[in-house]
């Protein structure tokens, strides 16, 4: 399919995460992985890996130039049947940073090079083990920061939506033969008659594709979570919400207004939902540059937020500050947080209530548990509000699928405009073959190799 050089390579790299730890693996890869590993391990046993079983664990020690680097285990994979496709070789040592580094310098040494990023997965998708798209869920699921979205990248990595795809890909292909059939077979008193068959039968890929993508921002949120900005003016309690959120004192929490003067950002999960929670600088004219900048990030920050939390004071009137944020942030997602309920009411909430509705204004106490589990519950009602975060089945999360799949959805809608236009077949049957490879685009199938190579460079080097 694709040709690519350096594949007759013996590549090699290390296979867990920099630092101290229990266990360090290289990994090794290629026709030469056993006469690499050979080279460098003697077993205790006598035996050479050359004379073992597939699928066999050996204790040893790896040596270089007759010298022990470390004891280890060493497990044989025989080609075809290892993650590459080819003879893979793990060697498991102490996780010591330079104990991990002198073992891959010996098998670079004995004959392995280095592995580029992502190699050991590209290998695989290259020799048929693995298509592109369960290629990126072996990335996905590395950088999961949920268990949610560890499960749809498992789906994926199963092949859910390689089977979906594939299907509706022969539908579409079934559509493609019929259509070119037509035109290069024409019968009297027979294209009207298929014509209406082929817009019928174009309809059921055409949802398919649909209901796909309707998924995808549910499987974003859930990939990349949603960025949550709170903002208000100086001593509200922004900084204190933000430690009750996060369950930790993480912001610097005074009576002296404007002691945020910088953007914190910190990570949460609120029903297995990823949220990045921004404390912003309070939003006040600035007394000197330092706050001035301040202000300026705070501003940029609130206008890239997916939700933004406006934080009042209850027990102080209504500002000009806080009308100027108000009258900023219509239209947008906002929920607004009423803070300090437990002391005197003096802010009239009608007036939020009137802009944003009763459903996005919450009265709380930063410092009441109860409160804080009602404002996390009311950001989960918000954010999940019409989006179904099912996981057990296929939800779409990478961006270069729900481009690929919306191209796709604008050729069939074409096609179905031409149709009814009663446009010539040879451009109906253009647009369901630009269809088709788009599919392909998400499988591999079909995609340009510089493409191809920067998909595998954002994986690390070792997988």
């Amino acid at each position: 399919m694709y040709q690519y050089k350096g594949l007759e390579d013996t590549i090699a790299a290390i296979a867990t995460p920099a630092g101290q730890g229990g266990i360090g693996i290289v990994r090794i890869s290629g026709q030469q992985a056993v006469t690499v590993a050979d080279a460098i391990v003697e077993l205790t046993s006598g035996k050479k890996l050359a004379e073992c079983k597939s699928y066999t664990v050996h204790y040893g020690r790896v040596l270089k130039k007759n010298e022990t680097i470390d004891e280890v285990l060493v497990t044989l994979m025989r080609s075809p049947k290892s993650y590459t496709t080819e003879d893979v070789i793990e060697i498991s040592c102490h996780a010591g940073p330079a104990v991990v580094r002198a073992v891959l310098d010996a098998v670079l040494t004995a004959g392995a090079r280095l592995a580029e990023p992502g190699e050991f997965t590209k290998r695989a998708f290259l020799h048929g083990r693995m298509d592109l798209s369960q290629a990126e869920a072996v990335m996905d699921m590395v950088r999961a920061k949920t268990e949610n979205f560890l499960r749809v990248a498992n789906h994926q990595l199963k092949g859910e939506l390689s089977d979906e795809l594939k299907s509706i890909r022969e539908e579409l292909l079934e559509l493609y033969t019929m259509t070119e059939a037509l035109i290069n077979f024409p019968e009297d008193g027979v294209e009207a008659q298929s014509r209406r068959q082929i817009l019928t039968r174009i309809r059921i890929p055409q949802e398919r594709i649909l209901r796909l993508l309707a998924s995808s921002k549910s499987g974003r949120i859930l990939k990349e979570g949603i960025r949550i900005v709170l903002c208000g003016r100086p001593n509200v309690g922004k900084s204190s919400l933000l430690n009750g959120l996060l369950k930790q004192q993480r912001a610097i929490v005074t009576d002296i207004a404007g002691t945020t003067r910088d953007v914190l950002e910190e990570s949460v999960q609120m029903k297995g939902i990823p949220i990045q929670l921004v404390d912003t600088a309070g939003i006040f004219v600035p007394r000197d540059l330092i706050e001035e900048e301040a202000l300026k990030r705070s501003h940029l920050y609130i206008n890239s937020a997916d939700v933004v939390l406006l934080v009042l004071d209850y027990s102080s009137p209504q500002q000009e500050a806080d009308t100027r944020l108000m009258e900023k942030l219509k239209g947008r997602c906002v929920l607004v947080v009423v803070n300090k309920m437990d002391l005197s009411h003096q802010l009239d909430i009608s007036g939020p209530i009137e802009i944003f509705g009763r459903e996005h204004v919450i009265e709380v106490s930063a410092l009441a548990a109860e409160s804080l589990r009602a404002l996390e519950g009311k950001i989960v009602e918000i954010v999940g509000r019409d989006k179904n975060f099912d996981t057990h089945g296929i939800l779409i999360s990478n961006i270069r699928h729900i481009k690929a799949l919306e191209r796709a959805r604008e050729g069939l809608q074409g096609a179905c405009r031409l149709m009814d236009e009663n446009t010539s077949l040879e451009f109906i049957s253009e647009e369901i073959k630009g269809a088709v490879n788009q599919l392909d685009a998400i499988t591999g199938l079909n995609i340009d190799e510089d493409l191809l190579d920067r998909i595998f460079s954002q994986f690390c080097i070792g997988k």
